[in-house]
């Protein structure tokens, strides 16, 4: 468990606890955050994706992907509740995204699968009611932390191309596009980024 300092609380405001503590994905506390991200993908995507689609993506990973010794699952408490979190899991899937666009061509083997040690982030979210506040930036860089103080070297992820805020997030955050910017985001499909991380030798 990891302790972060709350912002300072604006005047009149009261100041809210706050924490960032490792869960599994069955701990109660996980709930707002599947819930959420569920009801956003149905609202985003439901003309595209049937309902059994969503939740088959909702559930596409098993629980213990997310859990040490290669991954983990964050949430950032104020007061206890869960306003944001996210999570990561080794990637050895082969990647999407345009290959020529990799910052460093050895991250991938010819078939596409990652060739150095790769963090995926997923299930990045924030509480509808604390958003822009900077919580996705304190849970991106808490994993990215996490990440690279297990071994990874390289973090991939990929989002949706209804979801331009997400794009956005991690265009500000560092992140490489393995896409043309310029082009439609419909006619890519999911959107892939890659960040290499500093690991100590």
């Amino acid at each position: 468990m990891t302790a972060v300092a709350a912002r300072p609380a604006a005047p009149g405001a009261a100041r809210r606890a706050r924490e960032i503590r490792s869960v599994a994905m069955h701990d109660p506390l996980v709930r707002p955050l599947l819930d959420e991200l569920s009801q956003e993908y149905w609202t985003r995507y439901q003309r595209v994706l049937t309902a059994e689609e969503l939740r088959a993506e909702m559930e596409h990973y098993p629980a213990h992907e997310f859990a040490a010794p290669h991954g983990d699952l964050v949430l950032v408490l104020e007061d206890g509740a869960p306003v944001a979190g996210g999570a990561f899991r080794r990637r050895t899937e082969p990647e999407v995204g345009d290959p020529a666009r990799l910052a460093r061509a050895s991250a991938r083997r010819p078939d596409g699968t990652p060739a150095v040690r790769t963090a995926e982030l997923k299930r990045i979210w924030t509480h509808s009611s604390h958003r822009r506040r900077g919580l996705a930036r304190v849970v991106i860089a808490e994993l990215e932390r996490r990440a690279a103080e297990r071994g990874y070297r390289r973090v991939y992820l990929t989002t949706g191309p209804r979801q331009p805020e997400a794009a956005g997030l991690y265009l500000a955050t560092g992140y490489t596009p393995l896409f043309d910017t310029g082009t439609d985001p419909e006619e890519i499909g999911p959107l892939a980024f890659e960040k290499w991380l500093e690991v100590a030798p």
